[in-house]
């Protein structure tokens, strides 16, 4: 882990967005680094604690060249990155909801009373939504991940891009998700910048911002 987010220390990171689509095609991150990243961008918080994103890594030769006609017009960045990451939301998120509160116990950070109060309430209330509102809670928790996941990429020293323009209504199936279970939410482009990126204007907060 990067020292300097290990202890929340920001002060070398630059927040700034530049939005870089080329990378150094012959870099490769490790897997267990990949998965370092992941489990401190899932620190992100989440409705319930329900933790709906699902990621999938696509790094091989041949799953590159499977996604590269979903994703229109960002071709260079699935050509060059180290990875280009597809963030899922998991509508059935819930079935996972006992095993995540049953952890929660383990580690002391949960009594039992508590758990089961919350299982008994949450699980149902979940169930009862329609597809459109578990979609709209599964897209706002992954976006969250998704946005902390390119912090923490930024920590350890690589950048990324966010991909919203890809055939969303095939990105599921073609890797082997089942697509009335995982609605897309987006896709990260990852690796080691060999392009300063592009810098893009903000308005300012004061345009965007009311007090009341």
């Amino acid at each position: 882990m990067n020292k300097n987010f290990k202890n929340n220390d920001f002060s070398d990171i630059t927040f700034g967005r530049k939005s870089v689509r080329l990378y150094d095609e012959n870099y490769k991150i490790s897997h267990e680094e990949m998965l370092e990243m992941i489990q401190e961008a899932t620190a992100a918080p989440s409705s319930v604690n329900m933790q709906p994103w699902r990621f999938v890594i696509v790094e091989s030769e041949e799953s590159k060249a499977k996604l590269k006609p979903l994703i229109r017009f960002n071709t260079r960045q699935n050509d060059t990155s180290s990875a280009m990451i597809l963030i899922f939301g998991d509508l059935k998120n819930y079935e996972f909801g006992e095993e995540i509160y049953d952890q929660a116990v383990a580690e002391g950070k949960m009594p039992q009373e508590v758990r089961d109060q919350q299982i008994e309430a949450i699980i149902p209330h979940y169930k009862s939504f329609s597809k459109q509102e578990m979609n709209d809670v599964v897209k706002i928790d992954s976006s969250l991940a998704a946005m902390q996941l390119m912090l923490v990429a930024r920590a350890h020293g690589y950048e990324t891009n966010p991909i919203g323009g890809f055939e969303k209504d095939q990105l599921a199936e073609a890797f082997d998700l089942d697509k009335e279970r995982y609605v897309p939410v987006m896709i990260l482009s990852i690796g080691k910048a060999v392009e300063e990126g592009y810098e893009s204007v903000r308005m300012n907060a004061d345009k965007i911002t009311t007090f009341k």
